[in-house]
């Protein structure tokens, strides 16, 4: 076990990123569910504003557990070579169609239907608990480049040593273990259990309190 919970891996990618993207007042992107509570600690290292960018997986309909791509807020799609292989394109618009209602739905719980803080110039950093095919974050990479992100860095204290390789289409790909026998994300906590809804929710208001008290703080100085 490398981290004693999300909480503890959250404060320990933070530490390893300041030095390199504190002074870039970096926007901190938490991918929902346990990506969030990484990316709340990670915020709170960098100083920094924390969203979130919802992105879910595309299951193939005959084994739900295996991904053929990936789909993020405002139609950013990535489908897989295999997917491409094994399905035909009416069968992936039928699942990406499925999905984006999920993300959709998602959004409007997450973010009261808000949209996302302006990332024009900015250097954004999508954090998630764990890499293990990166599937997920690929459309969300592409979607923070499409709307005008100076830099995209995808950070996670965690991943196996081979993930897709369009991952590499962020700027940089920040992980803090990469241990040699990588089988799944939770082989590094000692404490790795589902992130509900609400939990997610109270850090979400939580970082935008602490982010409001700091503007008027600064105000009032």
């Amino acid at each position: 076990m490398y981290f004693a919970d999300r909480e503890q891996a959250g404060r320990e990618l933070g530490k390893m990123l300041k030095s390199k993207y504190k002074s870039l007042k970096p926007l901190v992107i938490g991918i929902p569910r346990g990506g969030v509570e990484v990316a709340y600690y990670v915020a709170k290292e960098l100083n920094a504003e924390l969203s979130i960018i919802v992105s879910k997986k595309l299951p193939l309909p005959t084994q739900k557990e295996f991904g053929i791509g990936a789909i993020a807020e405002e139609y950013s799609v990535y489908v897989s070579p295999v997917g491409k292989e094994l399905l035909s394109p009416k069968a992936i618009n039928q699942i990406i169609e499925e999905q984006m209602e999920e993300v959709e739905q998602r959004v409007k719980k997450y973010r009261h239907g808000k949209p996302l803080p302006d990332l024009t110039g900015r250097t954004v950093i999508l954090v998630d608990d764990g890499i293990a095919t990166g599937v997920t974050l690929v459309p969300v990479i592409k979607l923070c480049k499409k709307k005008g992100a100076g830099k995209v860095i995808v950070a996670s204290p965690v991943s196996g040593t081979k993930y897709d390789e369009n991952l590499n289409e962020a700027d940089e790909v920040e992980v803090l273990v990469q241990p040699a026998n990588f089988y799944a994300v939770g082989q590094v906590y000692e404490t790795f259990g589902d992130f509900a809804d609400e939990d997610l929710m109270y850090l979400l208001r939580a970082a935008e309190g602490e982010r409001n008290k700091e503007e008027s703080n600064s105000n009032d100085a």
